[in-house]
């Protein structure tokens, strides 16, 4: 396992994260507490020591469960959680103000409740699960982490983005306050690569990139007859022609990759990690194969320059979440 130094600390990152949504069970269709388990152990054991979890995982499931695991490993991880919006938006509108998003006792009583859920006396890293820039300024949020650092219940804080908007956290991380910020970025949205990447590296604030297969476009496993029942929220997010043109755009990038790799999920992990600002790539696993599929994919390192370059021509400007 490959680690990075997470921020401004000698604290190292496995450069391959767990993201915990699915295993929350909430909006995913199939997972099972007994697989999820297994897989999360799996990935410890092989080096992976950063879960991204939410509160709004399963309502605290998602968290209670990684705290478990964590317990029966014996391991030290790094945990991430993020706290919502109290009005539950995603994403943090224009129009919304920070006292009625994220006031300052909403803040430190949210974070209260996850470190309940997990058993544990602090978080490494806590993130606001939306954001707007225009919050930048206000105190609120400010006094809270201050609070809550000098608690000893929070060591980091950052920001999970709002989709498709990587630049819409560059001023509040220009405070100082914020180690890390969580953003989606794939082969599809290489836009954070624009401003965002630039931005951290020059200040240490740390990369964590969730989204890596555009919610399973990238994996290749997404064709005109694939079906999720309504009750997984990708029933929408792939809904009416959206699986068709997915598939289209799929095909022409494993015509660029499949001479560098043996996979689509491959190909897609590996573009990510050859951008330095990167600290971790946080894709669901919630069950053990994807697991040892991914920490091969990550082992093999990143892809050659020339093919960096040539993916850039997939860019794809859209948003599928709306």
């Amino acid at each position: 396992m490959e680690f990075r130094t997470f921020a401004k600390t000698d604290q190292k990152i496995s450069l391959l994260g767990y993201g915990a949504w699915g295993i929350g069970k909430s909006m995913w269709i199939g997972a099972d507490d007994a697989e999820s388990k297994k897989s999360l152990h799996r990935a410890i054991a092989a080096g992976v020591n950063l879960i991204d979890t939410a509160l709004v995982y399963g309502n605290g499931h998602s968290e209670k469960l990684v705290g478990e695991v964590e317990r029966e490993s014996g391991q030290k991880l790094f945990i991430a959680s993020k706290l919502p919006s109290k009005k539950m938006e995603w994403p943090a509108h224009d129009k919304s103000a920070l006292k009625d998003s994220f006031p300052k006792d909403y803040i430190i009583l949210k974070t209260e409740q996850s470190l309940k859920n997990l058993r544990r006396e602090y978080l490494d890293l806590q993130q606001f699960h939306v954001w707007n820039d225009n919050w930048a300024a206000e105190d609120d949020w400010k006094e809270a982490f201050q609070q809550l650092k000098q608690a000893g219940k929070v060591r980091h804080f950052g920001i999970s983005v709002n989709d498709h908007q990587p630049e819409n956290c560059i001023e509040t991380a220009r405070t100082g306050l914020i180690d890390a910020l969580q953003v989606i970025f794939n082969i599809f949205d290489q836009s954070p690569a624009d401003k965002l990447f630039p931005f951290c590296e020059q200040n240490k604030v740390s990369i964590i990139v969730r989204v890596p297969f555009d919610e399973g476009a990238l994996t290749g496993s997404i064709r005109p007859d694939s079906i999720f029942p309504r009750g997984d929220w990708r029933h929408n997010y792939f809904r009416g022609d959206r699986k068709k043109e997915v598939q289209q755009r799929v095909e022409k990038i494993w015509a660029d990759v499949k001479n560098e790799t043996a996979s689509l999920p491959e190909a897609a992990l590996r573009y990510i990690i050859s951008f330095p600002a990167v600290t971790t790539v946080i894709p669901g696993m919630r069950k053990e194969k994807h697991v040892l599929h991914n920490l091969a994919s990550i082992a093999r390192g990143p892809l050659p320059v020339p093919l960096v370059q040539k993916l850039s021509a997939h860019r794809w400007i859209r948003n599928f979440y709306q």
